[in-house]
């Protein structure tokens, strides 16, 4: 049997310091499995459902080989979206915070080319990024990855399913083929093992899914008729009282459709797909995250790499197209030991389809039979202000949280969370304390300087008298 104490690996006194302080008492299985022979240099595949701490997993060896002095991209770490590269390179620069000067690049589309061709030129010791900005980079001769030694594709099973596969190869190309390569994925079908026996050599393969314990989620399925599907999802949201829903539908469009109906029937709701902006989907990512959005409504490509530790219910507005793909849905609830739901809506012409999905768990039940709940109103608890000011300000939460639990007067547990950004700076807070913290924002000084700051929120909040801007 595995030590699952940090202490038993060949690691920094740093970084076993950092661990204790970030909350690291032990090893989840795929860390146990998988780090002592991360270390070793050896290549890896293991199969680790999302939540487990795989990120940690190749995270703390990629970071215990790293040469800080050797100012050279030395880890390339793939992943299938841009959420997830985010989510990657925050954790990645969390366990990295004890150690100085290591420089985390996040190289992703749906942002602007030229600042990231600007950081590159200042150098970076690892880069988080997908595939296809990755590989403009390489092409046009921004990027070397000449003095690599770790590559990691995460989530690589779903990179498949998004045809990333001749990227990937492409990008590897650019790569030396004496290098480390770590294989993460939630499912190993057969594409995985043909990538995996193509690009790593000897591969270990780990697989800890059956160690890391089943999601406690109550599984609801209800046929309704199509035109009846909006009005049943806000009666099922009512009826089943959970503050933060995420749900799916299968294109785009319907999505944003779906979240404007929801808004409208006063229930508050934001979408989030391929149309959108970055910084649109860091602003709904931020508000869904932080609780001041009730509801977010996406696609599976778009949810991808959402990280919410204690989401309430999951509901499947369109039936996924593969029960893979329900499992991955309906995984995002009842995590870290918490229970969760999981509802399906569909119609009669789709009850052939659900007899993949009958067994003695699944609750086949009758709509109808959910109690009305008259005049619902889903208003989340906390409300977003956004400072124009972050990383690149130097900026750091606990000077947010001074300045408003000092002058400001308003108490720690009413400030959420903080998420800092290049420019930026999202503050969650409890929807009474706002406008207070709104008003000392918008004239105090933080590290001795005023930001311009506004709100996200509901217009029927705005108060002319004291000039709160609800954007």
């Amino acid at each position: 049997m595995n030590d699952f104490n940090f202490s038993s690996l060949p690691l920094s006194k740093t970084m076993l310091h950092n661990l204790n302080e970030i909350g690291f008492k032990a090893m989840t299985p795929v860390q146990a499995e998988s780090l002592p022979h991360i270390l070793k240099n050896c290549d890896v595949i293991a199969q680790a459902k999302t939540g487990s701490g795989k990120t940690a997993a190749f995270g703390i060896g990629v970071l215990n080989k790293l040469d800080v002095k050797k100012f050279r991209v030395q880890s390339l770490i793939l992943c299938p979206t841009r959420e997830l590269a985010d989510q990657v390179a925050k954790e990645l620069r969390r366990l990295a915070q004890a150690t100085h000067n290591i420089k985390i690049l996040t190289l992703c589309g749906g942002v602007p080319f030229g600042p990231q061709y600007g950081s590159l030129l200042h150098g970076a010791h690892i880069i988080v990024g997908t595939p296809g900005r990755v590989l403009k980079h390489l092409d046009k001769g921004y990027l070397s990855l000449k003095d690599l030694h770790t590559l990691v594709l995460d989530e690589a099973d779903r990179m498949l399913d998004m045809g990333f596969i001749a990227e990937i190869d492409r990008v590897i190309a650019h790569a030396p083929e004496k290098r480390q390569t770590l294989l993460f994925s939630a499912t190993f079908p057969e594409k995985i093992m043909d990538l995996s026996s193509s690009i790593q050599q000897n591969a270990l393969n780990i697989q800890t899914i059956s160690e890391e314990g089943a999601n406690q989620i109550t599984e609801y399925f209800y046929e309704v008729a199509p035109q009846k599907k909006l009005s049943t999802l806000v009666k099922i949201i009512a009826y089943h009282k959970a503050q933060n829903i995420l749900v799916f539908c299968n294109t785009k469009l319907l999505s944003q459709d779906v979240a404007d109906e929801l808004y409208d029937a006063g229930i508050d709701a934001l979408s989030i797909h391929g149309d959108l902006e970055q910084y649109e989907r860091t602003d709904v990512l931020v508000r869904f995250a932080n609780k001041s959005c009730s509801v977010l409504v996406a696609t599976d490509v778009a949810a991808r790499g959402l990280d919410i530790k204690e989401l309430g219910m999951v509901v499947n507005f369109e039936i996924p197209q593969d029960e893979a793909t329900y499992t991955h849905r309906i995984g995002r609830t009842g995590r870290a030991g918490q229970e969760g739901l999981a509802v399906t809506l569909f119609t009669s012409r789709q009850l052939p389809e659900m007899e993949y999905y009958r067994n003695e768990i699944r609750r086949f039940d009758n709509v109808d039979t959910l109690d009305e709940v008259e005049y619902f109103t889903l208003t989340p608890p906390n409300v977003t202000i956004v400072l124009e000011g972050g990383k690149k300000d130097k900026m750091r939460p606990g000077d947010i949280l001074g300045a408003l639990t000092g002058e400001a007067g308003i108490e720690g547990k009413d400030v959420g969370k903080i998420d800092i950004y290049e420019r930026q700076s999202y503050v969650a807070l409890e929807r009474s304390v706002a406008q207070k913290a709104y008003s000392y924002l918008k004239r105090g000084k933080i590290k001795g300087r005023t930001f311009p700051v506004w709100v996200f929120g509901q217009p029927e909040l705005i108060d002319v008298e004291t000039e709160f801007f609800w954007k």
